[in-house]
């Protein structure tokens, strides 16, 4: 078939929930105030790591990147959801279900990548801390990033390549919410052969390498916390820890069933709840996870709360005529 009859096909229709009208208006205002939750909480991450000086060390540097690329991650899909929930008209064109396809895939890897790097942090920071500080310097954390993103952006490129060359003459209706590769290629009347292989060998490398980092990692520093002397040390070690490993818990276990084992889930409204543990759920977890056990992240609201008390700013009072060091120390953006 040649690809000139792709033209029979100019849009695609979300079922989504659609199967549960009654339950569209609750499931509305559910997820608004996930996504709010998602721009505020990661906003105020991001933020606080800004502000406060005591903050600015690799891992709440990388913790700062994962706090907006939850932003950017969330953003491709729940806005479009929300419409389509309280919509009749739930569709999309060709172009736009590629390019939300693309960016997607892009923000889903720089999250797994992030995730990895941030158990590469809590390696080097736990078993090797006299070389943390000279390893993980800020053109190498920088560094880290920019070739995470390059291959996020290649990733994604390829499947949006591949998934773009198919030819869609039959149904345009898309058992999901958003555009992603397998109900794109169940839904398909050519040949994906290619399109599985490389979904299924290709994404494995890119989700399992940084799965593989991060276990590999604790399993070099799970024995170096259990003979710390330190209680304090044990402690504040042991919870930092457990936030990331909550986080990669959350975040690689519904994303493994999606693409790596995409069999194991078996009709398209369990795949569709699936999806939304990864592409929302996790984001939306992701600061209380990093925050309710982490003493500086709290420490750094109440400074900043208290600032923001015994501080009050007027456009006659601008930043500069703060008297108090502390605040200066804090507000200065470095």
């Amino acid at each position: 078939m040649e690809r000139g009859n792709r033209s029979t096909v100019t849009e695609f229709i979300f079922l989504g929930f659609v199967s549960r009208p009654e339950q569209q208006l609750l499931l509305f205002f559910i997820f608004l105030a996930m996504y709010i939750s998602i721009l505020l909480g990661n906003l105020m991450i991001v933020l606080l790591i800004r502000i406060d000086s005591r903050l600015h060390t690799p891992m709440y540097f990388f913790l700062s990147i994962l706090a907006c690329v939850d932003i950017c991650f969330t953003t491709m899909t729940v806005p479009k959801l929300l419409i389509d929930l309280v919509s009749t008209k739930r569709t999309i064109s060709f172009s736009a279900c590629i390019t939300q396809l693309h960016f997607f895939l892009s923000f889903g890897n720089m999250d797994s990548y992030m995730l990895g790097i941030m158990g590469f942090d809590r390696f080097m920071a736990i078993c090797h801390p006299l070389h943390y500080v000279r390893f993980m310097s800020k053109k190498f954390c920088k560094s880290l990033i920019a070739c995470t993103w390059v291959a996020a952006s290649l990733h994604s490129a390829l499947h949006s390549v591949l998934t773009s060359r198919l030819v869609f003459c039959g149904s345009n209706k898309i058992e999901h919410y958003f555009c992603d590769i397998p109900p794109l290629l169940k839904l398909s009347c050519s040949d994906t052969t290619i399109n599985e292989l490389v979904l299924s060998t290709e994404a494995t490398v890119f989700i399992g390498t940084p799965f593989l980092c991060i276990v590999i990692s604790y399993c070099q520093i799970a024995p170096v916390i259990l003979r710390l002397k330190s209680s304090t040390g044990k402690t504040k070690a042991f919870s930092t820890c457990l936030s990331h490993l909550t986080s990669t818990s959350l975040f690689y276990g519904p994303l493994l069933f999606t693409y790596v084992w995409p069999s194991a889930v078996f009709t398209p409204d369990k795949s569709i709840w699936v999806s939304v543990m990864y592409s929302m759920v996790t984001s939306f977890l992701n600061p209380f996870v990093y925050s309710i056990r982490n003493d500086e992240v709290k420490g750094a609201f109440r400074k900043i709360h208290t600032l923001r008390l015994h501080v009050p700013l007027t456009l006659n009072s601008p930043l500069p005529t703060l008297h108090s060091h502390t605040a200066r120390t804090t507000l200065t953006m470095h």
